[in-house]
């Protein structure tokens, strides 16, 4: 499973990075950032949750 984010809709609320912090990091430009390869060896509960918990659901899982 992989996570894309659309900058379109993310307003940098920081959930994701309280769920995953080795994969999502809130930027400068207060848009969330993915580690694709951090993601690769994340749980995929974590990853879910931190999707699922998205309040402008900006994030999308991709089986």
């Amino acid at each position: 499973m992989r996570v894309e984010v659309d900058s379109d809709r993310c307003v940098g609320h920081g959930l994701c990075e309280a769920t995953a912090p080795d994969v999502f990091e809130v930027g400068d430009g207060g848009y969330v950032i993915i580690d694709d390869e951090a993601a690769s060896s994340c749980a995929e509960s974590d990853l879910r949750t931190a999707v699922n918990n998205c309040p402008s659901a900006a994030l999308r899982a991709i089986e």
